[in-house]
């Protein structure tokens, strides 16, 4: 299997699956209390409008993401479709280099530039109109970090 078709060689797998909710204290006793679910990190991304909290399951973690206004991206979200599935994220090496592959086969981003995201991750979005309808995000952690993992 060549690099293009591996993703495993290009450092690609699911980093975390983002669920947004109108309440993070309702949503993370859920969490802990029914899946034994344990809190990494609990953050605000001021520049995302939102306050999130990481989970642990394993090899990989779910954001709950709490909009802090109405008007923010989550927010806007939860007034269109209501809580629920955000965006899944693929961890990925190289975001530079991903952008740059997915900018050549015409593919339609929100960003083209990476940003910096929750835990200092540098990433950017996928448009939904791309994927089939799913929100994917690409996320690349600085250099000697996991990502909570």
């Amino acid at each position: 299997m060549s690099e293009k078709h591996d993703p495993s060689a290009r450092g690609m797998r699911v980093d975390h699956i983002a669920i947004a909710v109108k309440s993070l204290d309702e949503s993370l006793k859920f969490y802990k209390d029914q899946f034994g679910l344990e809190v990494i990190d609990i953050e605000v991304v001021e520049e995302q409008g939102v306050r999130v909290a990481k989970l642990d399951v394993g090899n990989t973690h779910i954001e709950l993401l709490e909009p802090l206004s109405e008007n923010t991206p989550v927010g806007k979200f939860i007034a269109q479709k209501g809580p629920g599935l955000h965006h899944i994220c693929l961890g990925v090496n190289d975001i530079e280099c991903e952008l740059k592959k997915l900018k050549e086969s015409a593919t339609k981003l929100i960003d083209e530039t990476p940003r910096i995201g929750a835990g200092g991750a540098r990433i950017a979005f996928v448009h939904p109109k791309a994927t089939n309808g799913v929100l994917m995000e690409l996320s690349e952690w600085p250099e000697g970090t996991s990502g909570g993992h």
